[in-house]
């Protein structure tokens, strides 16, 4: 398994910029990064090759979105091209999914999957249609659709947003391109486990409380990972391990989550940096406790800035 990366957590100071450099967290350390390559790629629907480092677009819009990757087929002769090449092959016995992705994996039928569509749902609604940067790319793909889904499966993609797909492209869905960098293909337990839990707080207790954040931050109204603050929010949840020991401690002396709130922070200069705040109330007090984690979203990865620490009102 590839060694885990860390995250370096700039601080600003008056006259210096001090670098600490703190373990990444293992939200997704068991389903290892995959990066694809970023090498621009002629568009498949206008034949104009985007502009180097900006995917799709001239004026890159970036994507860190949590939801999942389905399948379609983007015409009626594809689908029944995919239907001889299933007939072909040994699927006696799997379920639909099984043979779906048996059949994708196999080397003669890639050209099938250089034909499918694969659109990114986000809570169920079509978000995005997805385009590899070149042809290795398709593997991840692949990966994403998996033979046995779960309800708590999770994709997280990484790319820049294009222009809405013309309605031929897939069968007249007409959603936003996302030219993809990296794919990470996960399940909510999976994550969970991986998140080290704090020392005074038991691997069952912690569990739900992990399990509700999680939720609360992917169940965000309109959270499709485009704007700064989504993907702030999103990098958080899958990459930053601390938010959840900070939960589990705050339940654990009887306060609850009451906000998640995200801003621009002061320090935002030439770089563009967001405060996500999180907010407790004690169910006996009412009092407000808030810790905050700066997250520069510039480019297309987001990365932290300060580590989560307490927030006061100004």
């Amino acid at each position: 398994m590839e060694q885990l990366r860390t995250e370096e957590v700039v601080e600003p100071t008056a006259n210096s910029t001090a670098v600490r450099t703190e373990p990444a967290p293992v939200a997704l350390a068991s389903a290892v990064p995959r990066a694809a390559a970023v090498a621009p790629q002629a568009c498949s629907t206008c034949g104009a090759a985007p502009a180097a480092g900006t995917g799709l677009a001239t004026s890159a819009s970036w994507v860190y979105a949590l939801g999942n990757v389905e399948v379609r087929f983007p015409s009626i002769s594809v689908e029944k091209e995919f239907a001889q090449a299933t007939g072909r092959d040994k699927t006696s016995g799997l379920t639909d999914r099984q043979a779906l992705h048996t059949v994708l994996s196999k080397p003669e039928n890639r050209y099938l999957v250089r034909q499918l569509c694969y659109v990114f749902t986000v809570e169920g609604m079509e978000t995005y249609l997805l385009v590899p940067r070149a042809p290795a790319d398709l593997d991840l793909l692949v990966e994403a659709v998996r033979p046995n889904p779960s309800p708590l499966d999770m994709d997280v993609i990484i790319g820049a947003k294009g222009p809405v797909a013309p309605p031929q492209m897939c069968n007249g869905l007409m959603i936003p391109l996302v030219a993809f960098d990296q794919i990470y293909s996960f399940d909510r337990d999976m994550l969970i486990k991986s998140i080290p839990k704090p020392d005074k707080t038991s691997a069952k207790e912690f569990a739900p409380v992990a399990e509700e954040l999680f939720d609360r931050i992917t169940q965000m109204t309109d959270n499709a990972g485009a704007t700064d603050e989504h993907r702030a929010l999103n990098y958080c949840a899958v990459r930053y391990q601390a938010v959840y020991s900070k939960a589990a401690e705050c339940y654990a002396s009887n306060s609850s989550l009451s906000s998640v709130d995200v801003q621009s922070s002061s320090l935002s200069s030439t770089r563009n940096i967001v405060e996500v705040i999180f907010s407790y109330t004690n169910r006996n007090t009412d009092v407000v406790d808030k810790c905050f984690v700066r997250v520069d979203v510039t480019d297309e990865f987001p990365f932290l800035v300060t580590k989560l620490s307490p927030y006061y009102d100004r």
